[in-house]
């Protein structure tokens, strides 16, 4: 017999209703999560109530707002210090920049989405850079290809049917099986390109990490098209590659 889980209906509530405050820039009122979450009045004040009184919310008197408290900010630095990988990933990653001249990121999935966990910006005065934290759907660009090719053939087409492809410029493929190709291609060759895909005007590179722990990372340079040609991209394609091996190795020794 198979046990099912306890879902904790009202932990899943709180967990939504802090991150609808949490990607609002202004903050939220009771009402406006009540409509936004399709949640009832009354289940959004209790939830706030009890989320503002251990601090991981709070309500400005005047404008009745809520936004992040300090509790979910220090959980957050905490959660964040712990992911010790980064550290073994910083020095090549400065050192990928200082080859490429572009920004190079480090990331995890999150579900169905993707966050930047460090950077290495460019030193160039225009350049691609994104706030540590920044949360990315994962079917956007190179990185998510990374993190979708990893996954098994039967799973993955699971997840496109419950997950359409999004287009984010006229360049996005929005063809499944040209989509499930390109990830086959990906999965052989240790790496992934966006050629304009994400935003328009910019190109990536990505290449996988191994598993650490609970985590499946990933590292990707970005930069504007005008600055990676042709020939470039080909160069930092193997730069990138080559920067992976060695996080890789870091990571196994570490393990």
């Amino acid at each position: 017999m198979i046990k099912k889980k306890y879902q904790a209906p009202i932990v899943k509530k709180a967990f939504i209703i802090l991150n609808a405050i949490a990607k609002s820039s202004k903050g939220l009122r009771i009402s406006e999560i009540s409509t936004r979450l399709d949640i009832s009045k009354s289940t959004v004040h209790g939830i706030t109530a009890a989320l503002e009184d251990q601090g991981a919310i709070m309500r400005d008197v005047v404008t009745k707002r809520y936004t992040i408290g300090i509790t979910l900010m220090e959980l957050g630095k905490a959660a964040y210090e712990r992911i010790d990988f980064k550290n073994m990933a910083k020095p090549i990653m400065e050192e990928l920049m200082e080859q490429c001249q572009e920004s190079v990121f480090l990331g995890v999935r999150n579900g169905n989405s993707v966050t930047v966990i460090d950077i290495v910006e460019s030193r160039k005065d225009f350049k691609i850079t994104s706030p540590i934290g920044t949360s990315l759907a994962v079917q956007a660009g190179a990185n998510g290809k990374v993190f979708l090719s990893m996954m098994e053939p039967k799973d993955l087409q699971k997840f496109l049917h419950a997950n359409p492809l999004i287009r984010f410029t006229p360049q996005t493929i929005m063809d499944i099986d040209q989509y499930t190709k390109e990830l086959e291609q990906i999965r052989k060759n240790g790496y992934a390109v966006d050629d304009e895909e994400y935003l328009s005007g910019v190109r990536a590179v990505a290449a996988p990490l191994k598993q650490y722990g609970a985590y499946t990372p990933a590292i990707w340079v970005v930069g504007f098209k005008a600055s990676m040609s042709n020939k470039k991209m080909q160069t930092i394609i193997e730069q990138t590659k080559a920067a992976a091996a060695r996080i890789n190795k870091r990571l196994s020794f570490q393990s």
